[in-house]
């Protein structure tokens, strides 16, 4: 009987083993096995959850480091971009000033031109002169005009072989003869101390109203005609005087020149000569 026994025992455990197996495959011990895995679930989650908490705070210094690294690497891509940026905006605004300087040279082909461009400006707080980059050995020569797209900006007042220096307009020291678009009318302006453009010798009679259009007039051969200045802005008139003055607004931004064309084959007409010399 043992024998038989012991020789059964081996057969048994085949069969259950068979049954549970086929069992698992029907899907019929799946709730068995899922009530009894829970515990374990549990607690693969606590040790993951561990080691995941464990590796952030092994890493977390290394992380610090590298986001601080790519944050400074993307902050100098940045300023380099907008390095770029304020170049090409300025290579840009020199471009459109050049192409308008040029678009002014082919309305007005009576004239030679050099185009310049502005390198400096007079420190002196009463005076108003730029210096540009072209001198006498682009053929420029004392008492030229000097003009941009918008009008009238200046004259040759000093020249070296690399550079000039230009008067403008608004200096204390500059008279210009103008007339008015609208009349038959021929005045002057000054420079000022401040910058600021006076109209003078204005008849009386005349209608001198805000707005009026000023041109240069072409007498005393300082300046070619018809070159735009600017325009009224204010009028100063009294009885008891013999011409009315105004304020000009000049047409040109002095503050902001960056290149200028010097009119080449104009020859102002020196009439110091003409001037009585003192009796001694």
């Amino acid at each position: 009987m043992k024998k038989f026994f012991k020789s059964i025992k081996p057969v048994t455990v085949v069969l259950i083993a068979v049954g549970l197996l086929l069992l698992a495959l029907g899907g019929y011990l799946s709730p068995i096995l899922v009530k009894m895995s829970r515990p374990f679930f549990g607690v693969q989650e606590w040790i993951s959850s561990r080691y995941v908490a464990v590796a952030q705070l092994v890493n977390a210094p290394q992380d610090v480091e590298e986001l601080r690294i790519r944050n400074i690497e993307l902050d100098n891509e940045v300023a380099r971009l907008q390095s770029q940026i304020v170049v090409l905006q300025a290579q840009l605004e020199e471009s459109q000033g050049l192409e308008e300087l040029l678009g002014y040279a082919r309305r007005r082909p009576e004239y030679q031109y050099v185009a310049a461009a502005v390198i400096g400006k007079d420190p002196s707080p009463f005076l108003h002169y730029v210096i540009i980059d072209h001198g006498s050995d682009e053929g420029i020569r004392r008492g030229m005009p000097v003009v941009t797209q918008s009008g009238l900006v200046g004259r040759i007042d000093a020249v070296t072989a690399g550079a000039a220096r230009v008067q403008l307009i608004n200096d204390l020291a500059s008279v210009v003869n103008v007339k008015l678009q609208t009349q038959k009318v021929n005045a002057q302006i000054n420079g000022s101390i401040t910058g600021e453009i006076f109209l003078q010798m204005v008849p009386q009679e005349t209608n001198l109203e805000p707005g009026e259009i000023i041109l240069t007039s072409g007498l005393g051969g300082t300046y070619p005609a018809d070159l735009l200045i600017g325009q009224v802005i204010t009028v100063r008139h009294f009885e008891n005087e013999l011409f009315q003055t105004a304020t000009i607004q000049p047409i040109v931004d002095y503050a902001q020149l960056q290149a200028v064309l010097v009119i080449k084959n104009f020859r102002p007409i020196d009439i110091s000569p003409l001037v009585p010399e003192p009796a001694p």
